[in-house]
């Protein structure tokens, strides 16, 4: 669900129907990706494929 939250606000979204008009604004930027340290690994080895997703809220209104 974040995911494709994440995806969804974070992208230029151009519509296709008119192709010279402005594309609308982006409500996320993707900042990095976390993974799980060794120690956290060795303690949980499902959280290997663990990834923590980190955005920042730009300056567009919702």
């Amino acid at each position: 669900m974040v995911k494709q939250f994440m995806a969804r606000h974070s992208r230029t979204v151009v519509d296709r129907r008119a192709p010279f008009a402005e594309p609308a604004p982006v409500m996320l930027r993707q900042v990095r990706r976390v993974m799980p340290g060794a120690a956290e690994v060795e303690g949980n080895p499902r959280a290997r494929s663990a990834v923590m997703r980190v955005a920042e809220r730009t300056e567009v209104a919702a």
